[in-house]
């Protein structure tokens, strides 16, 4: 939401003071306010952790459970305050950040009709994504928007790849259940956890992620064997994806746009033209004399 001065109107009301405080950050008042609400809200992550730990006193939860409600009614003054000084309510009600700061409060008070709905609090971190609009990151935007374009364009390439994961689990998967499972032998010996093909599936998930939690463990040689080449599978596998993006981000930043002045192809982050210096933003086409 913008706040603009006019020359009718040089100076703001009340609701404009107020919304440029709240809606804008480039003001000191802004600035000031956003600062707040984010220690505000760590604040109140915080709480809302500590009140999941058993071993509190009864007493330090009392406060925990007095603060959250303190935060709660302060986040709902704020949202609804956000909503009032709107130029347009609905727009900010069905937006991203007005669907957050809603959700940020509504877990308190269903705390009124169902138990341990106040830890979905925890959704408020995502206000904290506020932090770059105090700080104007705007490079990281502009990199940001970059690898969204390059995840996009490798969209295809990478679901071709995790396609071809899933036959490689359910293989593997299906192969240690024949070698370690298939004779029954989980009847014999209970320690024995491959005892279904979805259970060796989530074997062979865990081991080509080479997470290796180690509840399900090949006895014999040759699940041994298997185990060992998924693994060092597993090693390669993970570079794959970030290699396709990789690529394709390099090759974006390659595919800018060409100089009017001198024809030269130059970065797609680049202003002025790297060979003679003329601005990409507002190009001036090649004379021809």
């Amino acid at each position: 939401m913008k706040v603009q001065r006019t020359l009718d109107n040089p100076r703001l009301s009340r609701k404009e003071k107020w919304a440029e405080i709240i809606f804008e950050a480039n003001t000191p008042d802004s600035k000031l306010f956003d600062i707040i609400l984010l220690w505000a809200i760590l604040i109140s992550v915080l709480v809302t952790m500590l009140s999941s730990v058993q071993t509190i006193s009864a007493s330090v939860v009392d406060i925990l459970v007095y603060t959250e409600w303190g935060f709660t009614i302060l986040f709902s003054i704020e949202y609804f305050l956000r909503i009032y000084l709107s130029n347009k309510p609905r727009n900010y009600i069905f937006s991203v950040w007005g669907i957050i700061d809603l959700l940020s409060t509504i877990p308190t008070y269903l705390t009124l009709f169902f138990h341990g709905t106040k830890y979905l609090l925890i959704i408020r971190v995502l206000r904290l994504l506020r932090v770059f609009r105090i700080f104007r990151l705007s490079n990281y935007s502009k990199e940001a928007a970059g690898l969204g374009k390059a995840l996009k364009a490798s969209s295809k390439k990478i679901t071709v790849f995790f396609g071809f994961i899933l036959i490689l689990v359910v293989l593997m998967g299906t192969l240690m259940y024949i070698i370690e499972g298939a004779q029954h032998e989980y009847e014999l010996n209970p320690d024995n956890k491959f005892s279904s093909i979805p259970a060796s599936i989530y074997w062979a998930v865990v081991t080509v992620t080479t997470v290796g939690y180690g509840d399900i463990t090949p006895q014999t040689i040759l699940g041994k064997f298997l185990s060992s080449a998924l693994m060092i599978i597993g090693y390669a596998i993970i570079t794959v994806p970030t290699g396709i993006v990789t690529v394709q981000f390099a090759d974006q930043k390659r595919a800018g746009s060409v100089c009017g002045n001198c024809e030269t192809k130059n970065e797609t982050d680049a202003s002025f033209c790297k060979s003679c210096g003329q601005s990409l933003t507002n190009q001036a086409k090649p004379s021809s004399s």
